[in-house]
């Protein structure tokens, strides 16, 4: 797809975080900030009660309910029904937030946008943006599945509440949030006051942009770390990979193992050709595309990066390098 073509489609932020870490403190900053853009607001409460949309201010803003409480395939439909609203009134806004609940895991709402063939061709998922409460993060690390997912498939985490924390608690917060996602940009916050090009146009499930806003997403040297049975494990090849066994290979381990593998990403050469192979995915969704030309003075190295659980780490390391061309 062209880069116009791309640039086109409506951007969808995606917004996540455990119960009470600060999403609609987020939110309600994003729309009373002085930016002259609008918003439209999908929310997915959880449970019977919607929002109090006393909450969610802003005139011009509207904000749609999802209250089928857990985000599932229920929701997916309820997304794509809501998104298909919203696509006949484009015009009337700029870009589209969707908060999750806080138990939920955004794997389904983020897959929508990949595999719905209307919602794709409209929007595009521009990032996910985790608020995580420094305070309690470590407690939900250790019961809360949901907490850790939020972390793994974040690509902007807001430490939030980093006021009510010590300097060196902060630290130790921040090296578990890393152990997790070591490729997430992380904010330390209080009120989530960040400024909102930190969090909105990121740009960072776009593949052909993805280098220029965050050109170390794929570096080397975090892939010792992992969090107990969340674990990041990155690969490298200098030089190009054969297509021939690269893409049965990603195409195969993403279907095999989707259900444990949260987010992958992966930039690679091919033999003879000028652009790169980028890819990235979510559990089995994978999306890939060449992309940019290799600049004239890169070093042509593939690279991927796996974050999940269960995986084995030494397997998929030896797999891959056996894809080199």
């Amino acid at each position: 797809m062209s880069d116009s073509a791309a640039l086109q489609k409506i951007p969808v932020t995606l917004l996540t975080g455990y119960l009470g870490a600060g999403k609609t403190t987020l939110l309600n900053r994003i729309l009373t900030e002085n930016h002259g853009k609008r918003y439209a607001v999908i929310v997915n409460e959880f449970g019977e009660i919607g929002i109090d949309n006393d909450l969610v201010v802003g005139a011009d803003e509207e904000v749609f309910e999802m209250n089928n409480g857990c985000v599932c395939c229920t929701v997916r439909g309820d997304l794509i029904r809501i998104m298909d609203g919203l696509m006949k009134r484009k015009g009337k806004f700029d870009a589209i937030i969707v908060e999750t609940t806080g138990l939920a895991d955004p794997a389904p709402v983020a897959q929508t946008f990949f595999v719905d063939q209307d919602v794709g061709d409209a929007a595009r998922l521009d990032a996910i943006v985790t608020v995580a409460d420094a305070k309690w993060l470590s407690d939900r690390l250790g019961d809360a599945p949901e907490a850790k997912n939020q972390i793994a498939f974040a690509d902007v985490i807001l430490l939030n509440k980093a006021d009510l924390v010590r300097g060196e608690d902060l630290d130790r917060v921040e090296a578990q949030i890393r152990a997790i996602n070591p490729y997430a940009k992380v904010h330390r916050t209080e009120r989530c006051a960040v400024p909102l090009d930190a969090v909105l146009d990121r740009n960072a499930f776009d593949l052909g942009r993805i280098l220029d806003v965050e050109p170390d997403f794929l570096e080397e040297g975090h892939h010792h770390h992992h969090d107990g049975d969340i674990q990041s494990i990155a690969a490298r090849i200098d030089g190009p990979v054969d297509p021939e066994k690269f893409l049965p290979w990603i195409s195969n381990l993403t279907q095999v193992q989707g259900p444990d593998i949260l987010r992958c990403k992966g930039i690679v050469a091919f033999p003879n050709e000028p652009r790169r192979f980028v890819f990235q995915g979510v559990h089995m969704i994978l999306d890939g595309d060449l992309q940019a030309e290799w600049k004239a003075d890169e070093p042509r190295v593939s690279r991927v990066v796996f974050i999940g659980r269960k995986l084995d780490a030494e397997a998929i390391r030896s797999e891959f390098l056996g894809c080199a061309a």
